[in-house]
C-alpha cells in the first residue's frame, strides 16, 4: 500500500480534502474522477470559469480545488498535506518554490497548534524543505 502523502496519477478525486459528497458527485458527472484530471482541467482561469459555470458553483470552489490538486502533485505533499499548505496561505507550486523552508515550517507549526492544540503532527523542517525543493523542480519544468 502506498503512503498517503505520495501522489499517483490515478489517485481518485475522493482523496482530495475539502470536497463534499455533493461536489464530488458533480465533478464525477463531468468526467473528472481523478486528482490529475481535475488538475489538467483547471490549469487556466478560463478553464476554471467554464467549470464553475458548468457546475453552477461559485468560482472560489473551483479555485480552491485547483490549488489543492496542484499542491497534491508535489512529491511528499500529496493529499495528506495539500490542505495544510493551503490553510497556511500557499496556493501554488510556484508560491511554495519561493518560500523559505524555516519560515513556512514556523507557519505550519503555528497552524497546527491553533487548529489541533498540538504540534506533534506537524511536518518537520526537513519535510518542508523537501517540499520546497520539489516545488522548485516542478516550477522549472
Amino acid at each position: 500500500m502506498k503512503p498517503s502523502n505520495t501522489y499517483t496519477p490515478a489517485e481518485p478525486l475522493s482523496q482530495l480534502p475539502g470536497l463534499s459528497a455533493d461536489h464530488l458527485s458533480q465533478l464525477q458527472q463531468c468526467g473528472i474522477t481523478t486528482i490529475h484530471k481535475l488538475h489538467t482541467q483547471t490549469q487556466s482561469p478560463q478553464q476554471r470559469q467554464k467549470l464553475a459555470v458548468q457546475l453552477k458553483l461559485h468560482q472560489k470552489y473551483i479555485n480552491k480545488w485547483a490549488a489543492l490538486a496542484e499542491l497534491s502533485l508535489i512529491p511528499g505533499v500529496g493529499t495528506k498535506n495539500c490542505g495544510l499548505l493551503l490553510h497556511a496561505g500557499v496556493g501554488s507550486t510556484g508560491q511554495l518554490a519561493q518560500m523559505p523552508s524555516e519560515r513556512l515550517h514556523r507557519q505550519l507549526l503555528r497552524l497546527h497548534v491553533a487548529m489541533l492544540g498540538q504540534n506533534s503532527l506537524c511536518p518537520t523542517v526537513a519535510e518542508v524543505t523537501q517540499w520546497v525543493i520539489q516545488a522548485r523542480r516542478l516550477a522549472h519544468r
